[in-house]
């Protein structure tokens, strides 16, 4: 059974079964085999780089079409702050939000302004936990950071804030306000949620820190950003209602640094890309950033704006943030009584041991030291030919028996330049001794020939003929 539903899909015809996804994953969960790369569900966290790095577009991302509003009575969007700019010239959200009305949703709710109430609740836990805490806290706003630390960074799950993000926020409270406006079931109404990656969607189908999510369907911004542009220019050029309830805290949270800044705290680290990213849970794991009291980390290069299934350049759509968010009010929505029971999560974040080489520790460390043995044996290039990423990751793929030594190509070339050299010897002696250059021979060279096959399994495979 998989660990965690994933939302990147492969086009086997149109891979090429190039290395440039094998060696840009993070968790290191794509393999080549048989000429076409193969995704492990256990390890895909969604980042989505094998999308943005693939030569051949053979990397998909999953998520609803623009169809699905059909199956709700009443259709509420939500769109995140990362879709106001995607838009040349935006100088108010009011016109998006508008035209997402006038293309047939009955309601909006700006997951902006759920930023703003998860910006307001992380500063309150912050400052009631600081001092109990063995390192600065993370954000939990990217579904990628946070199935990655549940896989790879297990004592860094402590320091997860406790908050939902602000989609399943914004979720919650348009959900309770839809219900309570229309009087319908909630099989009948249906939140949309306007995304610019595909983690999103994988948190949908299988959420962290809570039970469920209350987005029924996920829609792409390059899907809706065609449509909507249309319909904002009909918009622009009429009366507009005035009905976005966001400031500049909840809309910065579309780009890098925006969660952080909107802490109203100086003492905060803020990465965006998945290498970057990396490397600060590395440091953190090794407790180098003590004195600091949050870490915001983003999978997509300049934030959400980078995200895979948006239309715009990232750093084209972050000037564009700076110039919308000039004449804002810095902040529009604070915690109530109603809107604070949709903050915290419902569930804790378990640690998922998807690395482990065996089925109990006993097992995991006498293959750990298997695979050590076999990688001093490889060339240590990191070459990513095998169909492995790395050295290591081939001998813990031979361990599990998902791989054998010769898919190394500089192992068997070793091999069979060894093998060269004792056929070169067996000839010579077949030549000195007459005696046996009959059919004792052949019945030499023969033997000999079935030794190689059995000492290298894929010998037949790759030099047939």
């Amino acid at each position: 059974m998989d660990r965690f539903y994933h939302a990147v899909t492969l086009d086997k015809e149109l891979c090429k079964g190039c290395t440039t996804c094998l060696q840009r994953c993070p968790t290191e969960a794509i393999r080549i085999r048989d000429g076409k790369a193969r995704i492990n569900h256990e390890l895909c966290v969604s980042c989505g780089e094998c999308i943005r790095v693939c030569p051949h577009h053979a990397k998909l991302a999953e998520y609803d079409s623009l169809d699905t509003m059909r199956d709700f009575e009443y259709k509420v969007a939500l769109p995140a702050p990362s879709l106001y700019m995607q838009f040349h010239n935006m100088n108010d959200q009011n016109i998006v939000l508008n035209a997402l009305i006038s293309m047939g949703f009955d309601d909006v709710y700006e997951v902006s302004a759920a930023a703003e109430l998860v910006s307001e609740a992380a500063r309150r836990y912050i400052e009631a936990h600081r001092s109990e805490a063995e390192g600065p806290f993370l954000s939990t706003a990217c579904p990628t950071i946070v199935r990655l630390v549940s896989i790879r960074f297990p004592n860094l799950l402590p320091l997860l804030l406790p908050l939902k993000p602000p989609v399943e926020v914004a979720a919650g409270i348009a959900l309770h306000k839809a219900m309570e406006k229309t009087g319908l079931p909630r099989e009948k109404i249906g939140i949309f949620f306007i995304s610019p990656c595909p983690a999103k969607v994988a948190y949908v189908r299988e959420p962290l820190g809570v039970e469920k999510s209350e987005i029924d369907r996920v829609l792409a911004i390059k899907d809706i950003y065609p449509i909507l542009l249309a319909h904002m220019t009909a918009v622009s050029e009429g009366d507009y209602k005035a009905i976005s309830e966001s400031g500049k805290i909840g809309i910065s949270w579309g780009a890098r640094g925006g969660e952080a800044t909107g802490l109203l705290r100086d003492n905060f680290l803020a990465a965006d890309g998945m290498e970057n990213v990396m490397k600060v849970l590395d440091d953190l794991e090794d407790q180098k950033f003590q004195e600091l009291d949050f870490v915001e980390l983003s999978a997509c290069n300049g934030g959400c704006v980078g995200g895979v299934l948006t239309v715009e350049n990232a750093y084209v759509a972050e000037a564009r943030l700076k110039k919308l968010r000039k004449y804002m009010p810095v902040s529009i929505n604070h915690i109530n009584d109603l809107k604070e029971r949709f903050i915290p999560n419902s569930k804790e974040i378990e640690y998922r041991p998807v690395f482990s080489l065996g089925s109990n520790m006993l097992e995991s460390f006498a293959r750990l030291n298997k695979a050590e043995r076999i990688e001093k044996q490889l060339p240590g290039l990191d070459c990513g030919i095998c169909g492995a990423p790395n050295c290591k990751a081939l001998a813990e793929d031979i361990v599990k028996g998902e791989a054998s030594e010769s898919d190394c190509i500089h192992f068997l070339r070793e091999r069979l330049r060894k093998v060269n050299s004792e056929l070169e010897a067996v000839s010579q002696k077949l030549l000195d001794d007459p005696k046996t250059a009959g059919s004792e021979g052949l019945a030499v060279v023969r033997e000999y020939f079935n030794a190689i096959k059995k000492d290298i399994p894929s010998f037949d495979k790759k030099n047939k003929g």
